[in-house]
């Protein structure tokens, strides 16, 4: 029984905080309240604090598992698309995730600016998640020593992010899916997808 007791707990607090996660990503921390949050998760007040002592431990852990989420999701296509993951990668971040209402999108872009005003304990906790996320997006990455594609991993993910938050800021549609459009191919090219295209054109006319 306490096995099941631990485990549903853990199951309620996983949901608590990916509401949570929607919640913040919508209002931004300044303008989220323990009772809205609490709302938006759909539990009491008294609920929110049997699991975490502040907005601040909330924001905290909503954060890392948003950052979770991704390098789950950068594993998962790495799996699924192989060399080519990196193109179908760029494609749905500055697609959907530029495109969607804002409490279903990206941390990274989301709540990176937010992070930089909380606490030590919360940063650092970001810091150890994002470490884990570059590291997923270089493992994927072609050719280069280790040192390099960690670089071009640093780059790739501030390349999107900084993206994300032009193209979501502009209210043109039209620069919108310019700026998508032009990050979409500069990670291809870092990415070293389409390298040697037209290679060899136009030898022997």
């Amino acid at each position: 029984m306490a096995r099941y007791a631990q485990g549903h707990k853990e199951e309620s607090r996983a949901r608590l905080v990916d509401a949570l996660g929607r919640g913040f990503r919508k209002q931004g921390y300044g303008g989220s309240g323990v009772d809205g949050l609490a709302r938006e998760a759909g539990v009491t007040h008294g609920a929110f604090y049997g699991h975490f002592r502040s907005k601040a431990e909330a924001f905290a852990a909503a954060v890392v598992a948003g950052l979770q989420d991704l390098r789950q999701g950068v594993e998962s296509l790495r799996a699924e698309h192989g060399k080519n993951w990196l193109g179908v990668f760029a494609a749905f971040y500055m697609g959907y995730k530029r495109t969607c209402e804002l409490g279903d999108a990206c941390t990274l872009p989301s709540l990176s600016a937010e992070i930089e005003r909380a606490d030590l304990a919360a940063r650092t906790a970001y810091e150890g998640e994002l470490q884990r996320v570059m590291a997923a997006v270089a493992a994927g990455l072609p050719e280069g020593t280790q040192a390099e594609r960690e670089a071009r991993a640093w780059v790739l993910l501030s390349l999107l992010a900084g993206g994300v938050t032009l193209a979501r800021a502009v209210p043109d549609q039209a620069t919108g899916e310019q700026i998508a459009a032009a990050v979409q191919q500069a990670v291809k090219m870092l990415g070293g997808e389409g390298e040697g295209e037209g290679e060899g054109e136009g030898e022997g006319e």
